[in-house]
């Protein structure tokens, strides 16, 4: 049972355990977890017979120009199955919040360039987002509960305050790092964003940063760190277009106080 806490917040009124998924829900899991990999299976069994032992997730710079350098070979003969390869992989790690993106956001870039690479990115990423904010609607509420209580609250807060103007806030989140990309995708439907909402913003949202990520992987034996991705000059505009998105919101609850 929920109730509302003394600041508005939502609060979990039943006791969580250290796991807090329920049987049922575990079930509904592993059922798009088994989807995603019968998914990766049949692409591996359409690609050539070769040693595939550079394929895992990149967790490093060194890793990503290892995965890189061999699969340049195969796009322009097997684009199809590389492209859904990709997209399987991208989708699911968003859906089950797996770090590591920004490196197959980077990787878009190396092997398709800038425009491609973006439309392909902005796509899994949204495509992603959504699948996690439905899988979080069906069986998320419990877990997000347990893991960021205090950070609901907030969110929740903020939300409220806005609701007239939904998009905006939304939008300047997607833009600026105020909240994680993870937390809202699985947070909005418990706070009841509505999905055309969360869709647009996300879309939208999500286009500079993935633009900076994206050009970074064409040269990406410059970079030497992930945290050169984002200079102060690239973080400013992020910024500045954050503010720009929220601004209508800021005007509206002045004129209304």
């Amino acid at each position: 049972m929920e109730a509302k806490s003394a600041n508005g917040g939502i609060v979990n009124g039943g006791k969580l355990g250290k796991f807090p998924l329920t049987a049922w829900e575990v079930t509904v899991a592993s059922a798009v977890v088994f989807g995603f990999l019968a998914g990766l299976v049949g692409v591996y069994l359409t690609m050539p017979a070769s040693d595939y032992s550079f394929l895992k997730l990149p967790r490093s710079l060194q890793d990503l120009q290892i995965l890189r350098d061999n699969l340049e070979s195969y796009t322009s003969d097997y684009t199809v199955q590389v492209l859904f390869g990709y997209c399987l992989v991208y989708i699911f790690m968003q859906t089950f919040m797996i770090p590591g993106t920004v490196f197959m956001s980077l990787l878009a870039g190396a092997l398709f360039g800038v425009i491609k690479g973006v439309a392909l990115v902005v796509f899994t990423a949204t495509a992603g987002a959504s699948s996690c904010f439905f899988l979080s609607k069906l069986i998320g509420r419990p877990l997000v509960f347990s893991l960021w209580p205090d950070k609901l609250s907030f969110f929740q807060d903020q939300v409220a305050k806005r609701r007239s103007r939904l998009l905006n806030y939304m939008l300047f989140l997607r833009v600026t790092p105020t909240l994680p990309n993870t937390f809202i995708n699985v947070a909005s439907p418990i706070v009841d964003i509505p999905y055309h909402i969360f869709l647009l913003a996300t879309v939208i949202g999500l286009i500079p940063a993935t633009f900076v990520t994206v050009k970074a992987g064409i040269a990406l034996g410059d970079l030497q760190s992930v945290k050169d991705l984002y200079d102060f000059q690239s973080m400013a505009t992020l910024f500045l277009i954050g503010i720009a998105s929220v601004t209508p919101t800021l005007l509206g609850n002045k004129n209304e106080s």
